[in-house]
């Protein structure tokens, strides 16, 4: 473990020279060409002691019984809001979405990508990397909903007890519902982004239990922003052909177009058979949505205040799972009815959500 580790601790002990060599708290640039010089005999001995002294505590238990370990190479994970990493001395981290801050007593977290210091309580710009100095003891925690955080090197996790949006994303494929993108991080599902209408949409569809219907389906659209034999026209051509959607006008859709908290939850209402296409008003779907018992008060507050994200549909969508449909079964009944997914991946689905409903 100490050759995978080496290298990592060896740029950290550069890191603390730079920082301190090229300037200060009031002029804290660090030469990038200054940080990828040759490393010293001195630097060399330094990394052998601290490996030494250190092998045997990396896996030990951390004070708050949160196992610690050391990765060699680049590990990715979502989190959620609150969620902690905890890092030391040649710790290095980079956020690949959502947001996250540092916060350390001594010693410097450095930013490598630009060569400066990160002030502690200071957020991490996606896509830098971070790596802790020298005698540096510091905490990521996660200031969006959810997060994709890669990590290398010494680390441990205190987990949350917040709403957690990656749980349920999780939950949702194994039910065959949400399928996420071709991210290349994070599994795809970009639940730090906000939904398009035609994502919107296919989740509806899915909703519904009708997905096979909608690829199977042939025919022409009116929409001349979708392209023709695409698999967009499929869903989009049998939502119109249903009256599921009317487009945004008689000759466009805007699929790339923003979808926000009203619209989604009118779309939810309308495969659960609480509402219908002919209803354009949506200023009271909220209300309409804590009325049937979609949504609690906590929610429908929260889809009013934060942006719509994708976090907020698959949250929508998963505990719509459990809301009643007029015929006195609940969605998901109504979805196993449909074969759309099956008790045990219900149980199963169900196993992977232990944070606590807004209420």
């Amino acid at each position: 473990m100490k050759k995978k580790i080496a290298l990592a601790l060896a740029v950290c002990l550069i890191l603390t020279a730079a920082v301190f060599a090229a300037g200060d708290a009031g002029d804290p640039l660090a030469t990038l060409s200054y940080l990828a010089g040759t490393f010293s005999d001195t630097l060399d001995r330094r990394i052998e002691q601290r490996l030494d002294a250190s092998d045997a505590a990396i896996l030990e238990q951390t004070d708050t019984g949160t196992a610690s370990a050391a990765a060699a190479s680049w590990v990715q994970t979502r989190l959620k809001s609150g969620d902690t990493l905890l890092g030391q001395t040649g710790t290095s981290v980079m956020v690949l979405a959502g947001g996250a801050q540092a916060v350390y007593s001594g010693g410097a977290v450095v930013d490598v990508t630009t060569g400066t210091v990160l002030s502690s309580g200071g957020a991490l710009a996606a896509g830098h990397r971070y790596l802790a100095a020298e005698d540096t003891s510091v905490s990521f925690t996660v200031s969006s909903k959810t997060a994709v955080v890669q990590y290398q090197g010494p680390y441990a996790f205190q987990y949350s007890g917040e709403v957690d949006y990656n749980a349920m994303a999780s939950a949702l494929k194994t039910l065959h519902l949400f399928q996420g993108s071709f991210t290349g991080y994070g599994q795809g599902f970009d639940l730090e982004v906000a939904p398009t209408r035609l994502q919107a949409l296919i989740m509806f569809i899915r909703v519904l239990g009708e997905e096979d219907a909608a690829l199977a389906w042939t025919g022409t659209t009116p929409f001349t922003d979708i392209q023709s034999g695409s698999q967009a026209e499929k869903y989009v051509g049998y939502a119109y052909s249903r009256g599921y959607t009317n487009g945004y006008s008689a000759t466009e859709f805007k699929p790339a177009g923003a979808v926000n908290a009203y619209q989604y939850t009118e779309f939810v209402l309308r495969a659960m058979g609480y509402s219908s296409a002919a209803n354009t008003d949506l200023s009271d779907t909220l209300d309409r949505a804590q009325a049937c018992g979609l949504l609690t008060a906590a929610e429908a507050a929260m889809l009013q205040r934060d942006p719509f994200l994708r976090a907020e549909l698959v949250y929508i969508s998963y505990y719509a799972l459990e809301a009643v449909t007029p015929q006195g079964v609940t969605l998901a009944d109504m979805l196993m009815e449909k074969g759309v997914f099956t008790g045990a991946e219900l149980s199963e689905a169900r196993g992977k959500v232990t944070s606590w409903r807004l209420v």
